[in-house]
């Protein structure tokens, strides 16, 4: 089902709004401790009543379902604008290297025992570290051909650098101690989100999400192509540098808090695209609200399935890559 009827965008739009809000609510009430529905009035009126339920609430539910809904919604946003400005549908928010780079932060702050916090800001470095380099050598290969092109290929050389890195890492790692907590930090989850780690993600992800929610409208331009986009007065390169900036702060701000969690920035858009078209202005924000609505859902999933809480990545792998096969099928139109 696909609508290109600013009226029947509009209305489902309203319709992914409401089916995030019941999503994000479910999602709340949802563990192995019940929450009531009266511990949220007496959060409101009388926050010292509320007790056990309420330190629950504030300190673990609400930390992480605003964790999951910033990852979910700044995985799809990277992962559609970038799908925009290159042209391809197999572009996922790690394609310059973003994941990788913030992969080997992680892992080399685990490896020197580094506390929770720089385990973070190492994480996030090494993420904007990583695109930073894959920018300023695709910048001095602009003139060996298509600087797309050029852009993605030292991306996938960047990437596997930092991928190598991660492997000596681990390699290096006490096999009974630091090996299985980078293995499992690599592997993503939410469990451990609490408020200093929302605090820390939450400004980079707004830096990233409202400027490419402005600049929606430019990404129907850069769709278009490098010359006709520049035919329509587009400044392409200083637009594309924005978007990949604000793309690069989502994923590393993710991967930051959280670990790998893969396949929402490359599916997500792919079925946004299906439901409302290729317009940016209605494909970004329904983007954001599938993605965060979906990486609620396979979080509920992670914590509910079995005893033991499953990995997000795992979940996000197998959900993920089986329908991604299933859109490719079922899609005749190609991705735009």
């Amino acid at each position: 089902m696909r609508s290109d009827n600013p009226i029947h965008a509009t209305a489902m739009l309203v319709g992914l709004t409401v089916v995030f809000l019941i999503v994000a609510w479910w999602s709340l009430g949802l563990g192995r401790y019940e929450v009531p529905l009266s511990t949220w009035w007496k959060l409101i009126v009388a926050p010292d009543e509320a007790g056990v339920a309420g330190q629950i609430l504030m300190q673990v539910r609400l930390p992480r379902i605003a964790a999951g809904i910033l990852i979910g919604a700044g995985l799809s946003a990277a992962g559609a604008a970038y799908q925009g400005i290159f042209r391809n549908p197999m572009v996922s928010p790690d394609i310059l290297g973003a994941s990788a780079g913030a992969g080997f932060g992680a892992a080399a702050a685990i490896l020197y025992s580094l506390s929770i916090v720089w385990i973070e800001a190492l994480s996030f470095t090494f993420g904007l570290l990583a695109v930073g380099l894959t920018c300023l050598a695709a910048a001095r290969l602009k003139r060996v051909g298509d600087p797309i092109l050029t852009l993605v290929l030292v991306g996938i050389l960047i990437g596997a650098v930092f991928t190598a890195l991660v492997s000596l890492a681990k390699y290096a790692a006490d096999p009974y101690s630091k090996l299985p907590a980078i293995t499992l930090w690599l592997m993503g989850s939410l469990s451990a989100i609490n408020p200093k780690d929302l605090g820390f993600a939450v400004l980079p992800m707004l830096i990233g999400l409202v400027p490419l929610h402005l600049l929606r409208w430019n990404l129907n331009v850069l769709a278009f192509g490098e010359e006709e986009a520049r035919a329509l007065g587009a400044e392409t390169a200083r637009l594309r540098w924005i978007i990949i900036f604000c793309a690069t702060l989502l994923t590393a701000a993710s991967v930051a808090i959280a670990g790998m969690v893969g396949w929402v920035g490359l599916v997500i858009p792919h079925l946004a695209r299906m439901l409302v078209g290729p317009d940016y202005r209605v494909l970004l924000p329904a983007s954001i609200l599938i993605g965060a609505s979906y990486l609620l859902l396979t979080d509920d999933l992670a914590r509910s399935i079995m005893a033991n809480e499953i990995p997000l990545g795992i979940i996000t792998a197998l959900i993920g890559a089986p329908f991604f096969l299933y859109l490719m099928m079922r899609s005749n139109r190609g991705w735009a």
